[in-house]
Formats: C-alpha cells, structure tokens, sequence
C-alpha cells in the first residue's frame, strides 16, 4: 500500500519534486496546498488543494507532507511553513536515481533529487534540498534548511550551517565551515572562510 503525500507550495521546485516522487514510487501524490495559485488549478497534473491553511482535511495515519517551496538567497519561507506545520508527518525523498550511502544520514522533510551522490559519514539535517548532481562528500554535515543546487561540490570533512544556501556549480574546498544563512553564488570556488 502507498504512503500518501500532500506536497506544500506549486511552483518551480514543486515541479523537480513531483518528478522524483514518482520516480521513487513509494507515495501517492494527493495534490499541492498552494497560497498563490487557485484550487483546481493543476501541477504537472495534480490538483491545487486549497491553500496551505487547509492542511488539517488531510491529516491521518498514511499521510505525510514534504515542503516543496525552493529555496534561493533564504531559507525564511521553508523555515516558517515547517514552523507552522511542526505536527505533521514529513516525508523524506530520496530519488532511486542518487547515490546515497548506506553510512550516511537523511533527516525528515529532506529531498535528494536525481543523480546526486551523498558519500560515507555524511549527515543531511532537516528540510534541506540536495539538487540534481550535487555532489556531497565523505564526512559533510549539512545543517537543516540548507539548499545545495545543482552540480555543486562540497568536499570531504566540510560543515555547511543551517539555512545556507550553495549555487549551482560552486564547490566548496575539504574541511571548510560555512557560517549559518550563507549563500555562495553559483560557480564560487570557496577556498578559505
């Protein structure tokens, strides 16, 4: 039997989302809750819900809820719909596409899209988007609310802060701390802190 899922916020990322859930096969896409687009309205084919203030019609045992808002320069808006949402199952999104360690850590609320490698010893905190090609490697602790994008590379033993947001293509030199709330543009190459 699926597990049942409520995706919360259509845009964009909702889209990227939507396509790994189905991949995974392991839930059930209910519809999207959405504040800005009307019910009815469709997401890759799947229905607007009603607004995020509905989420209670949808609460029982088999559901859960994934945040599917983006998340560039802040992590603000992901933080404060998991604020107000703090009682909910949330689901944990893994694509069958990535590599992921056996030896590594994925909280809840956390999506790991397609072609991603998450290497040994590697800890994923709470409601973080780990984008397509992203690259994490061995021994990296990714604070909650954190968006790596796109083919960025965070090397070995390094320590991303919570709601730090890493641009497409930047890497990040082994053993680094990133502070909390930091965006690294997309292409840096970040050497020294």
């Amino acid at each position: 039997m699926f597990k049942k899922i409520v995706l919360i916020g259509g845009g964009g990322h909702c889209i990227s989302a939507i396509d790994v859930i189905e991949r995974q096969n392991e839930f059930k896409i209910l519809g999207v809750l959405d504040n800005v687009k009307s019910k009815g309205e469709k997401v890759l084919g799947y229905e607007i819900l009603g607004s995020d203030n509905e989420y209670k019609n949808f609460i029982d045992d088999n559901t859960y809820f994934l945040i599917t808002i983006g998340q560039i320069k802040t992590s603000e808006i992901r933080y404060k719909i998991a604020r107000n949402f703090c009682d909910l199952k949330m689901a944990t999104i893994i694509s069958p596409l990535a590599y992921v360690s056996k030896h590594a850590k994925i909280a809840e609320g956390s999506i790991i899209m397609h072609h991603v490698c998450i290497n040994a010893g590697v800890t994923i905190g709470k409601h973080c988007i780990i984008n397509t090609k992203a690259n994490i490697e061995h021994g990296v602790f990714v604070g909650d609310f954190c968006h790596i994008s796109t083919a960025a590379v965070v090397n070995g033993d390094c320590t991303i802060n919570s709601g730090t947001f890493i641009g497409s293509n930047a890497t990040i030199k082994q053993g680094l701390t990133i502070k909390e709330n930091t965006v690294i543009s997309a292409g840096e190459f970040i050497k020294y802190v």
